[in-house]
């Protein structure tokens, strides 16, 4: 069976085309109006800022395309952006009108909570007979859909309340969510939309309107294994330096998943200090193999470096070095694609009582305050820092808590704890320090720790993370 992705020139079509080719369907990109018009079955995917993609679907006449399919009950699904695109309008872009197929605006998340939500939740079905079962879903999204639209199938999830998880009608599938990024969960409803078969009776006695108890996942510490690639192999070293071979990304990024890893990040390390881009060929590959968030950084320099990645797998993209000379393109990557889809890698140095910014692999030491430079990074449109003690890297001694304290208790965003830790415990500090997801390396990639062990951990010792 073929199925058409539609390019908005927003989009993260890699990871929906790797699903498809997992599934055994094949899957192409189009941009042609009669195409969407036509084709069976069509996936509008989603990564990027709601005004620019409405505007692009607009100037290739795919706004009537998409209206003309809903009309008709064709096979149409929409993911995160994707779904946001049918309706109304959303206050990321104000004064620009969604397709306006269904009713709603989607609003940022509550004030009191870390903005861009990035990390998995559970997913609850409200009412009817769909395709979407209960199982925890994949989200990176800044805004969202509080009210279902009238007589739509629907699922809940939960952050400070709750949203609008999906919304179903014949030939129709919104999700907030990346149901290709939501492993084996997601694959399955994927898999059961496309086959037209349902799930079956969900909780039709439930009362629509009445506010339940929240769901699991508005907590949930992300594990994430961080792969450090030179020359298309994975390496670690300590504090940047006598590097060893840990092995292939893509038979490592494979293995992890298979564990229960949230994400993956994957870091070039001598892309930047070398003045290239990260290897695409690497990206394609771990795309290939795995159905969870993927996120890259190294070397990129430029709006075009970020589109490359986005074409070749990434989920998000990682700024470090370049940020700190440039950072108008922290804020030009975050306006076109969103800031769900904008990291900023800080690798830091102790000063004394407070902390410098390191950059070109650790090489130069800046005058750069660490808790100035997170904050003005949020500001300018980064979703998420990643914070890096260098004088920890590689030691096994634990995060630097009393950074990732300072930094998390400055940001309105989420922080990812690295550097140092080597066990499941220490992983455990950085987490109740504040950190909304701790990364780490070598703990992995030889063999001393698994990422289920680390999450058996978090659950002893009362951590939510998603099982």
């Amino acid at each position: 069976m073929k199925v058409a992705i539609v390019r908005t020139g927003f989009a993260n079509v890699a990871s929906v085309s790797a699903w498809l080719a997992r599934a055994g369907l094949e899957g192409y990109i189009t941009e042609d109006s009669e195409t969407v018009r036509r084709e069976r079955v069509v996936i509008v995917p989603g990564v990027g800022s709601f005004g620019p993609a409405v505007q692009a679907l607009r100037a290739r006449g795919l706004d009537r395309a998409l209206r003309d399919r809903a009309d008709s009950g064709a096979a149409t699904a929409g993911f995160c952006l994707g779904m946001q695109l049918f309706f109304e309008a959303s206050e990321e872009t104000p004064g620009v009108p969604g397709l306006g197929i269904l009713p709603g605006i989607f609003r940022g998340q509550p004030e009191r909570m870390r903005s861009p939500r990035l990390g998995w939740g559970a997913v609850e079905p409200r009412t009817g007979i769909g395709f979407v079962e209960s199982g925890w879903a994949a989200f990176a999204n800044s805004y969202r859909l509080d009210t279902p639209p009238p007589g739509m199938i629907w699922s809940r999830a939960w952050y400070g309340g709750s949203f609008v998880a999906s919304c179903e009608r014949p030939g129709l599938l919104l999700c907030q969510f990346h149901p290709e990024l939501s492993g084996e969960w997601g694959a399955s409803l994927l898999r059961r939309w496309i086959a037209g078969t349902p799930t079956g009776s969900t909780s039709d006695a439930r009362e629509l309107g009445k506010e339940a108890a929240s769901l699991p996942g508005e907590a949930a510490i992300r594990v994430i294994p961080c792969l450090d690639v030179d020359a298309g192999r994975v390496v670690k070293g300590t504090q940047f330096k006598d590097l060893r071979d840990a092995g292939d990304p893509a038979e490592l990024s494979a293995r992890y998943e298979a564990e229960g890893a949230d994400e993956i990040v994957i870091l070039d390390i001598t892309a930047g200090i070398e003045g290239r881009s990260t290897r695409l060929e690497t990206v394609r590959r771990v795309r290939e193999r795995v159905g969870i968030p993927l996120a890259i950084g190294g070397g990129v320099t430029s709006m075009e470096d970020a589109a490359r990645l986005f074409d070749a797998g990434a989920d998000r993209v990682s700024l470090n070095s370049r940020a700190v000379r440039e950072p108008s393109l922290v804020e030009a990557i975050s306006g076109r694609y969103g800031r769900q889809a904008v990291v900023v890698a800080i690798d830091v140095t102790r000063h004394g009582d407070s902390w410098r910014v390191v950059i070109d692999a650790g090489r130069t030491t800046t005058d750069l305050d660490v808790v100035d430079w997170a904050s003005r990074a949020a500001d300018l449109g980064a979703g998420e820092i990643l914070l890096t003690s260098r004088d920890r890297d590689g030691s096994g001694t634990g995060y630097d808590l009393d950074l990732v304290r300072a930094v998390s208790g400055a940001v309105p965003v989420s922080v990812i704890a690295s550097g140092g830790a080597s066990s499941p415990a220490q992983m455990a500090e950085g987490a109740r320090a504040g950190a909304g997801a701790v990364l780490a390396a070598g703990a992995f990639h030889f063999g001393k720790h698994s990422v289920r062990e680390v999450k058996e951990t978090f659950i002893a010792e009362g951590l939510e993370v998603r099982p």
